[in-house]
């Protein structure tokens, strides 16, 4: 399914809806559905677009241009849209869209300066940080990335306003192939276009191609070799499917391609349609992926498939676990003489809810056959799959569009089972594929070639595809194919004089990717060096393209082949100034914490709460060097923490802070008894009334009931499970909750909003992965660091907690996070101190390490980037704690602002006075160029923190409009 949103520039307005449906009809190309004796590929969803506000003209597809190359039994099409804005405003687009199986995208390109300028790979890490980067310069950059499985993403920013904006996209594909005809297909569904262009070449054919659909006036002439058509039309508004079939003949087929300064070969082996019965499985263990995510497959034809595999094994156990955020327990069904009844009403009335854990099952050693019914879009809990037994089989089988295909065939593949397509009009050919062995590769070896990929293993459709990597100019490929008790060998000679195929060596690498995709998270390194290598987007690679070489240099990114070369010698120029600005960075780190030090450590004269005694602190030997009474407080290169200071007229008393620190030194003898207190939230929305009158026991039913109305709100679920929460369904909570994984592939922000919640509601054992795979997709964020660190500490492993946090120390961050290091500091060291066991801190910088508790500590953090939020702290004398005013006469501190996006903002108190403080929080503003809803903050309070008894209180809130404040909590000090 493809969703597109676009936005304005600056105004934050969305993109017109004929916009969205020009884009999104230039990307059917990605979603053709294949077919072949025994998979077949569902039919394209209606496209669903995301409502979007509009007071603008439409944008223009001026342009269209299509060229297709068929060779063989593979094509590749490029397609170039040129767009026209006529509106006074710039406009952003981002388009998100599915591949189907066997569909590779090989080249993107954006216009810069009236040139095609091709994108280049980077770390999808990286290229995202790039981008949003750039964005927020008002630059141009453009960015291509998988989200998950065969699920992509497309950037572009901006379509300036009356002005044009060229995209091209190329992707190749394996046709399917059938009775000797491979079939290509080309929609059309475009609407109005004001010239379009389409021309199709094939390659080798012994006769020309039929053309069906609708009347285009296509007609294929012989011209040097090969077949070609041409169209051209003006002023049309383009519709229906244009179906190409060419005879592909019955021969085996060797194909070369130079690329990468090496050749690569790709051979097509027709084979016969022959099959081997399976031994008919006793026990079956069903997995049905009942997440939010599996709603979106086809069910009926999914339990059509089931009725016909019953049927034809007439009697079988079958043991159903349905797969969520965590797996429900078995149940057991006795199926005889093909009555599968009871089991297919269970499966009808399953409510498909949570996240997708796939991985969280435990294989039985008696079951002989397991059926995986999924979209393959595992998105929580364990990332290694469960290993079957050698005697055991995996079959996977989906009727989802989206699938993660490469992951599921993967899985199958290795689990002496196979990938199955299902499609409502062949249900019986899915009984067909599990109950006959297809024929299979039983050996493949080469003299002259290496790195051989076979693909699945098993011959389906008809075509057997090998690919790999030439050594000699020629080479001999030596095929054992079996069936049964029955072997043939096939051997091919792959010779200098082999004909050009473009695709040989992409081939070979979308091969290679899917080998891999069983345990993508082991190869992540594998991966990202293919997609790097070939110039191709993976899960570990993504496609950008940059306006200006100085961009190339700024972010380190290899620019295309062109600009090369003084890429090189500006780059060569800058490599010395960014070792030294790493090494200036720790030192400044080492100045901001002294200046926290020397403000611990001063005595304010207006604090009227007793003084805490004096104790050790710190917890290695040696003393801490504290700043010289001398030197000024606030010496820092940037200046910023100047504001740090103390009143000019505050007395300084620095102490230096002693190492070797036992727990029970931790605990003051006498300290001012300290309340906390949060203001529930309570939202007004709609549907929350229902749920908060519903009994324990109905509660759940409600949300499902209404859950349809509200699939795309964060919002939802989090207000339902806070409401189960507080009606003690605590695993129903957290099924809720788990949506959030679902509702926008790798959407960090809504990732960071649900590991949050997982923490507040005491589960940070599955927080970590949640905060694990935001530090993947967003590695340039200090909070991604410093949320997974907090996580692992919350789960008792403290180590790598602080060795996953110290990062934030050691590395440079960009300016929009100021002065995140320290207080991240603060947290290592109260996390060192507290810890019962030893920890080895050898690595900390020994400036740094030193811990300061606090009476009263305050943090704020949120999920929007690019957004402005402010943490407020009244004291009891009614002196307001803000940005503005960073240190009160009580001696409390406020960090840096961040203007840009997270936070964190911390209120810091060393003593506190009697009374109340009260805690609010304002939403300042934000830049963002997308469309905002309702930002969410996460705000913390803790009590003596760093010592023994520090204790915490979170609460989540969300914020709309822009200047918006709310009243969060308080603390209440008694004398």
């Amino acid at each position: 399914m493809l969703r597109f949103t676009g936005n304005a520039g600056t105004a934050g307005q969305p993109e017109p809806p004929m916009f969205n449906r020009f884009l999104t009809a230039a990307l059917l190309f990605l979603a053709c559905p294949l077919t072949h004796a025994i998979r077949f590929m569902p039919e394209p969803r209606p496209v669903r677009l995301m409502p979007t506000q509009t007071a603008a003209q439409p944008i223009e597809l001026q342009q269209l241009t299509v060229n297709a190359v068929i060779s063989g039994n593979m094509a590749q099409t490029t397609v170039r849209m040129v767009f026209y804005n006529p509106n006074p405003r710039q406009l952003e687009g981002n388009l998100q869209f599915p591949l189907l199986e066997g569909q590779q995208i090989n080249a993107f390109a954006l216009d810069i300066g009236g040139k095609m300028r091709p994108a280049v790979p980077v770390e999808k890490e990286r290229s995202r940080a790039v981008f949003e980067e750039i964005v927020r310069r008002r630059v141009d950059p453009a960015l291509l990335e998988v989200t998950q499985g065969n699920n992509f993403k497309l950037r572009v920013y901006p379509i300036m306003a009356r002005r044009t904006r060229t995209v091209e996209l190329t992707y190749g594909e394996a046709l399917p192939h059938h009775g000797g005809l491979a079939t290509y297909r080309l929609p059309l569904e475009y609407g109005k276009v004001r010239n379009m262009d389409v021309t199709i070449r094939v390659n080798g054919a012994a006769t020309a191609p039929v053309v069906d659909g609708p009347e285009t006036g296509l007609h294929f002439e012989s011209r040097a070799g090969a077949y070609e058509a041409h169209m051209r039309r003006q002023d049309v508004t383009a519709s229906g499917n244009i179906v190409i079939q060419t005879a592909t003949g019955s021969k085996a087929r060797v194909y070369t391609e130079k690329r990468l300064g090496e050749s690569w070969f790709l051979a097509e082996i027709p084979v016969a349609h022959a099959v081997e019965r399976r031994t008919p499985a006793r026990i079956i263990g069903l997995l049905w992926d009942s997440s939010g995510s599996a709603e979106k497959r086809d069910i009926n034809a999914e339990l059509a498939s089931l009725d016909q595999y019953f049927r034809a094994l007439g009697s079988v156990q079958v043991r159903l676990t349905r797969l969520r955020d965590r797996p429900e327990t078995r149940q057991v069904f006795d199926i005889r003489g093909g009555d599968w009844s009871a089991l297919r009403r269970a499966l009808e009335s399953t409510r498909y809810d949570g996240a997708s854990a796939l991985n969280d099952w435990k294989p039985e050693a008696d079951v002989d056959q397991y059926l995986l019914f999924s979209d393959g879009l595992s998105n929580y809990g364990p990332d290694k799959a469960p290993v079957l037994a050698p005697h055991q089989s995996l079959f996977a089988l989906t009727s989802s569009p989206s699938a993660d295909t490469g992951r599921l065939a993967a899985l199958a593949e290795r689990h002496n089972g196979q990938f199955i397509w299902i499609d409502r009009r062949a249900p019986g050919s899915i009984a067909a594929a599990l109950m006959f062995m297809p024929t299979r590769v039983e050996h493949v070896s080469a003299t002259g070639a290496t790195d051989i990929q076979a693909g699945t293993g098993t011959v389906e459709g008809g075509m057997l595809r090998i690919a790999g990597r030439l050594l000699a100019p020629d080479a001999i490929l030596s095929v054992t194919l079996a069936n049964g008790a029955k072997t043939d060998t096939v051997k091919l000679r792959v010779g200098a004089d082999a004909p050009r195929h473009p695709l040989a060596a992409l081939t070979w690498a979308a091969l290679r990717l899917r080998a891999l995709e069983a345990d993508a998270d082991l190869h992540r390194a594998e991966i990202a060096r293919i997609g790097r290598r070939f110039g191709i987007p993976t899960r570990d690679t993504s496609l950008i393209v940059l306006e200006t070489l100085d961009d190339y240099v700024r972010y380190e990114i290899e620019p295309p082949a062109d600009y090369l070369d003084a890429w090189r010698k500006r780059n060569e120029l800058l490599s010395a100034d960014r070792r030294a600005a790493r090494v200036k960075h720790l030192d400044e780190v080492v100045m901001s914490f002294q200046n926290r030090t020397a403000w611990w450590n001063t005595s304010f004269p207006r604090a009227r709460a007793k003084a805490a005694p004096e104790f050790s602190q710190g917890y290695l030997r040696g003393a801490m060097p504290a700043p010289a009474a001398s030197a000024p407080l606030a010496a820092n290169v940037s200046g910023e923490l100047a504001r740090f200071s103390p009143a000019a007229d505050a007395k300084m008393e620095l102490k230096p802070v002693l190492q070797g620190l036992a727990s029970d030194q931790m605990k003051e003898k006498s300290v001012p008894a300290i309340g906390m207190g949060l203001k529930k939230w309570v939202p007004n929305a709609p549907y929350i009334k229902r749920l908060r009158d519903a009994d324990p026991a109905t509660a759940y039913a409600i949300y499902l009931d209404q859950k349809p109305d509200y699939a795309n709100s964060s919002a939802f679920y989090l207000d339902a499970a806070d409401i189960l929460l507080e009606k003690g369904q605590r695993d129903l909570a957290l099924r809720v909750l788990s949506n959030l994984a679902e509702m926008d592939l790798e959407n960090r922000a809504v990732l960071r909003i649900l590991g949050y919640r997982l923490l507040q509601a005491g589960a940070p054992q599955l927080a970590v992965p949640v905060f694990e795979k935001v530090l993947r997709l967003a590695g340039e964020e200090p909070q991604s660091w410093r949320d997974l660190g907090l996580a692992l500490a919350a789960t008792g492993r403290t180590q790598e907690a602080i060795d996953t946090l110290y990062e934030v120390v050691e590395r440079p961050w960009n300016g929009r996070f100021p002065d995140v290091e320290t207080i991240v500091l603060a947290e290592i060291n109260a996390i060192v101190a507290a810890s019962a066991k030893p920890l080895d801190v050898r690595r900390i910088d020994p400036r740094l390490r030193a811990n300061l508790p606090l009476d009263l500590r305050v943090v704020l953090t949120w999920d929007a980037d690019n957004s402005d939020m402010d943490l407020w702290v009244t004291a009891p004398d009614g002196e307001r704690s803000s940005y503005e005013n960073r240190m009160s006469s009580l001696g409390a501190r406020m960090s840096n602002d961040f203007m840009g996006g997270y936070g964190p903002e911390e209120f810091s108190l060393r003593r506190a006075a009697p009374g109340k403080y009260r805690i609010e929080a304002n939403y300042y503003g934000n830049s963002q160029q997308v469309v905002a809803g309702a930002t969410t903050l996460q705000v913390k309070l803790f009590t003596a923190f760093g010592t023994l008894r520090q204790k915490e209180q979170s609460i989540t809130l969300r914020l709309k409009e822009r200047s918006e404040t709310v009243f969060v909590g308080e603390f209440e000090v008694k004398p």
